[in-house]
């Protein structure tokens, strides 16, 4: 973890020069891109920290992370995320409480966000999760079966579709995810151009704290960074 405030401070400033000049480099500007705070591990304090420096969203990957910090996170000052694999049985736990879940890759999983919603008179923002490297050990749907759920998931009532996200495989250095990348923004593109009712395609959250410029500068208009603004995680065994 980042040893201070004042660490979070130097890190939250720098990620947002980053940012900004990854943006301008093709003609965006850092307001065109969000930068969403991974939260795992973090703990309340030093997150309402960071908002109170102006990160506007942040993210956990973990539900019972999420329900043992939520009544202590600042959210009149911001909004709330779900970025981590989500189990259909825990789902009714945080709907309601999150403004987006980001890693929707399942009908099963759909239909119960739906449930809960319904339930409580909600619609729940949604992205669907691209398993972009097609690694066997992570979740998320393969691009070829996207269009599928697709047509599936827009028929379902109280979620919306606002985008996609992806997690590209680890490489040897960031650049090489750009070939990810690059296809993740023609999926996302030729989406978008389709129009189909109840898609929105807003969101392409892509890129990490190692590789987040390269992301932006292939297309992301969300990025996930928590080791470079927080510090190393250390991470329970248990």
């Amino acid at each position: 973890m980042a040893k201070s405030f004042s660490d979070v401070e130097y890190n939250y400033r720098h990620i947002c020069e980053n940012i900004a000049l990854a943006a301008q480099s093709v003609g965006k500007t850092a307001d065109d891109i969000t930068f969403l705070a991974a939260t795992k591990t973090v703990d309340a304090p030093t997150i309402n920290h960071a908002i109170s420096l102006g990160l506007r969203y942040i993210g956990e990957n973990r539900v019972q992370e999420l329900l043992s910090k939520y009544e202590d996170y600042d959210l009149e000052h911001a909004s709330l995320q779900f970025i981590g694999h989500l189990q259909s049985n825990k789902v009714r736990q945080i709907v309601g409480k999150v403004d987006l879940i980001q890693s929707v890759d399942s009908e099963k999983l759909a239909r119960e966000i739906s449930r809960c919603s319904e339930k409580l008179g909600i619609t729940t923002d949604i992205l669907l999760e691209v398993n972009i490297g097609r690694e066997e050990n992570k979740s998320g749907v393969l691009p070829e079966a996207l269009p599928e759920l697709l047509e599936i998931v827009k028929d379902i009532p109280s979620v919306k579709v606002r985008g996609l996200m992806a997690i590209p495989p680890i490489c040897e250095n960031a650049q090489e995810n750009c070939k990810f990348f690059d296809n993740m923004r023609n999926i996302f593109l030729d989406i978008g151009s389709k129009n189909i009712d109840n898609i929105s395609m807003d969101i392409l959250s892509m890129g990490m704290s190692d590789d987040y410029e390269e992301a932006i500068r292939c297309g992301a208009n969300m990025v996930r960074v928590g080791s470079a603004l927080f510090g190393a995680r250390y991470y329970p065994t248990k």
